[in-house]
């Protein structure tokens, strides 16, 4: 964090939206950014609030002066405008909700959720530090947010949220969230892996009938994360030791689809606690 703070300190200091430019990728800020506030978004460690505080305070400065640096029409001037102010904001709204999380825990992050006013990115990446956190009274929050009517971004961490809490009914909820987006193609995309990576985590055997629905009626894609099919498969073999008949792979005596699906369930094992930030502009 202290290291985030002084690369945008060293930001300031740029006279021209090509110094600008330079120092924000020697420094590589925004990576910077983002592997510091992870931990700072999911875990409370008194120590970091200082830094977040500074942080938060050199970002608001830099989000004052970088529009006035880059009114110009030059490329660079234009490049920073479209790539680097954007990326600012995010990083701000991001350092004030984990600040939040710092100085007053789950009860802050779930007043900043509810807060209409504020800022919908601020309200977002208190509700994925709430989703990372996964504290068990915070199941009705995430209940709340699976609908396809919900804002994009909430939902889709509604639905990777609801993996840690087997007691509840998150596998009748994410089904009946998969069913109601099935016809909506572009929300679907953004939302099966999500939901289909939860229920492998579940892990109930009373998705099954859904998930042989999958074998045959859903959408392949090379890369296995985003296959409907592979995941189906992956997870109908885990119940019954078996493979099925299913719309990707004709032949299922291949030796290279039991190292595909091998691989696959190797890949989602590893991911099986990894939410996935969604960028809320």
């Amino acid at each position: 964090m202290f290291g985030f703070a002084e690369a945008l300190r060293r930001l300031l200091d740029a006279r021209t939206p090509e110094e600008l430019e330079e120092s924000w990728s020697a420094e590589d800020v925004d990576a910077l950014g983002w592997a510091a506030l992870g931990p700072a978004r999911r875990r409370d460690v008194r120590k970091w609030e200082r830094a977040l505080d500074e942080a938060d305070g050199l970002l608001l400065r830099l989000l004052d002066r970088v529009p006035v640096l880059a009114a110009g029409a030059q490329p660079a001037a234009v490049h920073v405008r479209v790539f680097r102010l954007p990326e600012l904001e995010r990083l701000q709204h991001a350092t004030a909700a984990a600040l939040v999380a710092q100085r007053f825990g789950a009860a802050g992050l779930r007043a900043v959720v509810a807060d209409q006013e504020a800022p919908l990115p601020r309200r977002y990446f208190a509700f994925l530090a709430l989703a990372e956190r996964h504290r068990r009274s915070d199941w009705p929050l995430f209940a709340r947010y699976l609908t396809p009517d919900a804002h994009h971004a909430f939902v889709g961490t509604a639905a990777e949220a609801a993996r840690f809490y087997p007691q509840q009914d998150a596998a009748v909820r994410l089904i009946e969230l998969f069913d109601a987006a099935r016809a909506d193609l572009h929300l679907r995309e953004f939302l099966s892996p999500r939901i289909l990576e939860s229920l492998y985590v579940l892990d109930q055997p009373e998705v099954l009938g859904f998930l042989r629905e999958l074998l045959t009626a859903g959408h392949t894609n090379h890369d296995p994360v985003l296959c409907e099919v592979t995941r189906a498969l992956v997870m109908v073999r885990r119940f019954t030791g078996q493979l099925e008949p299913n719309a990707k792979y004709a032949d299922l005596s291949a030796p290279d689809v039991h190292e595909a699906l091998d691989q696959a369930e190797d890949r989602f094992r590893r991911e099986r606690e990894v939410l996935t930030p969604v960028v809320v502009i």
